[in-house]
């Protein structure tokens, strides 16, 4: 337990200060849903252009919409995510035989423990998205949604579609988390066993932490963008009284739509929000992750003298 509280408490940390690039990088994931190149208004022209425009349109303090979701849900998501991974790493199961870090064996366990993670927060993240995509009319994209908190658009949306309402587009958040564990953690761990093993620093001390996190944020940023906007599509359209997505069936049906009428370029949406908020992120989370843990077993010492 105490490593899912670790998890949860280190990526929260993380979460306040990049929470409000989260905001920008939803938006433009959201900007031009199903439309061709020029055949939309173009609100948010890139990152600093998206923060001044919502600054100015929706207020200050509107770069901070879904902060308290997007704190639950880091805690929740990545709690079980690290939790579930270093429960792996201490059984054992993503070394070799003789004691050295396997990139398949932590690669499986990353994607296990991010699917873990991605289905408990799923109401969470659903939640977040539209709180986050909800602006004045002015600068409105794509399907917004009404909530006045957490709790408000939670309860609205058991109330209109039950417990299967509020896990929709679960199935996206799989695929997305899953693949950015897979090569978060396991790069993570790879890259900081090669450099403990380098000499550049000493062993285990954070500066090999923060360059080990930077090789991974770069991999996942790399990866992850196309799921992740994909992601927010599904969890962010309206649906009918049945359930129904009015834009999309699910995530295949998703790709397929996006790249007939986007192309290629609507999977990296984005992108520049999506690397200035998850590089960062990465950093934060894994440092905070393992600073904590180093600081946790001291005092477990300390307190056994």
């Amino acid at each position: 337990m105490k490593e899912f509280v670790l998890g949860g408490v280190a990526t929260s940390f993380a979460a306040v200060f990049t929470n409000p690039l989260e905001v920008v990088k939803t938006r433009m994931q959201i900007q031009g849903e199903l439309k061709h190149r020029g055949a939309y208004p173009v609100y948010y022209k890139n990152v600093f252009h998206a923060f001044v425009v919502i600054a100015k349109n929706d207020g200050l303090l509107a770069l901070q919409s879904g902060l308290v979701p997007a704190l639950w849900y880091q805690f929740v998501m990545n709690g079980a995510r690290l939790g579930s991974f270093q429960a792996f790493v201490d059984y054992g199961l993503t070394k070799t035989a003789s004691g050295d870090v396997s990139f398949p064996r932590t690669l499986v366990a990353g994607a296990a423990s991010g699917c873990i993670g991605a289905y408990l927060a799923s109401p969470l993240y659903l939640v977040k998205t539209h709180l986050q995509t909800n602006s004045t009319s002015k600068i409105a994209i794509g399907d917004q949604h009404e909530w006045h908190s957490m709790s408000d658009g939670l309860r609205k949306i058991y109330t209109q579609h039950g417990i299967q309402g509020l896990f929709r587009g679960v199935s996206a958040a799989l695929l997305r988390v899953s693949m950015g564990s897979a090569a978060q953690l396991s790069t993570f761990a790879k890259s900081r066993e090669m450099i403990d093993n380098s000499g550049w620093f000493q062993r285990n001390s954070w500066k090999s932490t923060l360059m080990a996190s930077c090789v991974s944020g770069s991999v996942v940023v790399a990866l992850m963008t196309p799921f992740d906007v994909v992601s927010t599509r599904l969890y962010n359209q309206q649906v009918s009284k049945d359930g129904r997505g009015a834009k999309y069936n699910g995530v295949f049906d998703c790709i397929l739509k996006m790249f007939r009428s986007e192309g290629l370029w609507g999977f990296y949406k984005g992108w520049g929000a999506s690397f200035t908020r998850l590089a960062p992120h990465t950093v934060l989370s894994l440092v905070f992750w393992s600073e904590l843990r180093k600081f946790y077993h001291s005092l477990e010492k300390s307190e056994s003298k």
